[in-house]
């Protein structure tokens, strides 16, 4: 990926995508592989935002039985196969696990009842030609069984366990990179800092953006014929450009926090634990009465979510306060004692802002915008203007063939078929992944050792021989890779030469897997802003003033307990 401004100012596009979020990344590809012309602006970094506070599980939709929302469950179950065969490398089959409690909606019973269903409505979930991303049936599991494999999940009325398969995101800041590499392989034009400041209008149409270069400071237009408004929590503020006047109401945000734990909690399942508080889902059938957290092994650490809060700052002005992680990790040693967990366990908080639909009178929670929105504005006199509001990372690509079937109404078009479920991914082109893996490693430059060739499939899958291909040039460096350290060199220079990385805090954190689950460490981190300092001409203030950025990242995101 090349940052090119000049040449977004050149064309009339058929599409212009603002945000650079897994959103918006589906939807620039979506339309690139149809034949639309299109041009993509992100205000930060891409996946920078909401898109980085996935709690990295690919869900199948077995809660949608709660409301008996049967299209919702078969469209995340489609979805869910769906990134396993485009993305192999870094969507995997993940087991989960629920204790079940007495005979009635989180028993044995009801439980079983619930997976006999989903394996029903998921019947076509192996039409994939990888055996490694086959999903076994549910089952239940005895209470002793279910000791041994949850030791210190509490006891009282427990009666087994629920053992289901969904599916987990290796690096879902990589997953949102690749469908924007895929993108402009396609044909787009993408980059990212670039900030809309206006919108260009005739009459009632709107025509193209005022743009401005975050880096720089430097403004230009670009024009479009349409235009899909995919920014996020920044979508008040964006609509609000159009001539001053909001043209919809305000959607409403609550602040969304998954926390990574410097150890893991279960070794091999997911596990579902309930909530010692009480909570009313008002529009679910059947309500269990307890939210659940979601404790997920991941990259050798674990995952727990999802924490939500209404939420009414700036999107620019949010972040995540130490109260705020005590109250959860209060809320969660409620519901699971054994785990004992401290400030100084969390190595990591993820977290965003997602739509909510209104209040919880009762309790003061959120609840939770379950279904996306399209808005075309022509409906309300504005031609040229789609915004998307998303609600979930697993269903992203569907929303986005969605939204370019209306791209192409919006054009006067016949929409073109979609290829984007068949299509791999940049890195995707694996047929069995566990061949293609151990194979890689077979093959390892000498000195490389098999977890770091393991890292580098999970990561860029069959595009690692592009990675380490960018030492070949590198002042002082062997013509081919020998230790962890000059892998970790070639990322950076990959992410800065094929990634558009214009920032330390952009390899650190979204274009290599160092930095999202934990402090990386100073030696990491230094090798990095000498790497990256020397590839781009940096001075050696330059270069201090980008750590000190990733330091203060690192703070905001609660490394100042590890």
């Amino acid at each position: 990926m090349k940052r090119n401004l000049i040449e977004l100012t050149r064309h009339i596009y058929d599409l212009l995508v603002i945000g650079g979020g897994i959103y918006g990344a589906c939807v620039a590809r979506e339309a690139s592989l149809r034949g639309l012309s299109v041009a993509l602006v992100e205000k930060a970094d891409f996946g920078s935002a909401t898109s980085a506070n996935s709690l990295k599980t690919i869900h199948g939709g077995l809660r949608y039985l709660q409301h008996a929302d049967l299209k919702r469950m078969r469209e995340s179950i489609y979805e869910r196969k769906t990134l396993m065969r485009i993305a192999p490398h870094l969507v995997h089959p993940l087991p989960v696990l629920l204790p079940t409690y007495g005979h009635g909606m989180k028993g044995k019973e009801v439980l079983s009842v619930a997976l006999a269903l989903n394996d029903i409505i998921s019947c076509d979930r192996n039409w994939l030609k990888d055996p490694q991303k086959h999903i076994p049936n549910g089952r239940v599991i005895s209470k002793q069984e279910c000791q041994q494999l949850l030791p210190g999940i509490p006891h009282q009325g427990l009666t087994g366990g629920a053992l289901f398969y969904d599916a987990q995101v290796y690096n879902s800041e990589r997953l949102t990179i690749s469908f924007l590499h895929s993108a402009e392989q396609a044909g787009a034009n993408v980059a990212n800092y670039v900030e809309v400041i206006g919108f260009l209008q005739e009459g009632n149409c709107v025509t193209g953006v005022q743009a401005k270069d975050s880096l720089t400071g430097e403004g230009f237009d670009i024009r479009a014929k349409t235009i899909v408004n995919t920014c996020g929590p920044w979508i008040n503020r964006l609509l609000s450009l159009l001539n001053g006047l909001q043209r919809q109401p305000q959607v409403p945000f609550a602040k969304a926090m998954n926390l990574v734990i410097r150890r893991p909690l279960f070794e091999t399942y997911a596990v579902g634990i309930s909530s010692r508080n009480s909570y009313r889902d008002p529009d679910a059938l059947i309500n269990k009465g307890s939210r659940l957290f979601f404790v997920a092994p991941w990259r050798g650490k674990s995952m727990i979510g999802t924490s939500y809060a209404v939420c009414d700052q700036d999107p620019d002005d949010f972040k995540i306060l130490e109260k705020d992680i005590q109250e959860f990790l209060n809320e969660f040693n409620q519901a699971y004692p054994a785990a004992n967990l401290k400030k100084e366990d969390v190595v990591f908080v993820h977290s965003g802002l997602l739509p909510r639909s209104g209040i919880e009178p009762q309790t003061g929670e959120p609840l939770m915008t379950k279904n996306y929105q399209l808005r075309d504005h022509s409906q309300e006199g504005l031609s040229g203007l789609i915004s998307v509001v998303g609600v979930k990372y697993t269903t992203a690509r569907d929303v986005a063939q969605r939204a370019v079937d209306q791209v192409f109404k919006s054009l006067g078009k016949k929409p073109v078929k979609s290829v984007s479920a068949l299509t791999p991914i940049y890195g995707g082109e694996i047929d069995k992944f566990e061949d293609f893996l151990q194979n890689a490693i077979a093959k390892s430059p000498e000195g490389l050792g098999e977890e770091v060739m393991r890292r580098l499939v999970y990561n860029y899958g069959c595009a690692y021989p592009d990675v380490l291909q960018c030492l070949e040039n590198y002042p002082n460096a062997s013509h081919s890779p020998t230790d962890d350290l000059d892998v970790l060199k070639a990322e950076v220079l990959h992410g800065i030469r094929e990634e558009m990385a214009q920032k330390l805090s952009d390899v650190v954190f979204r274009r290599t897997e160092l930095g999202s689950a934990g402090y990386p460490g100073d030696k990491a981190l230094n090798i990095c802003a000498q790497t990256m300092g020397a590839e781009v001409g940096w001075s050696l203030s330059r270069i201090q003033e980008e750590l000190r950025e990733v330091n203060e990242v690192n703070k905001s995101k609660c490394l100042v307990f590890s």
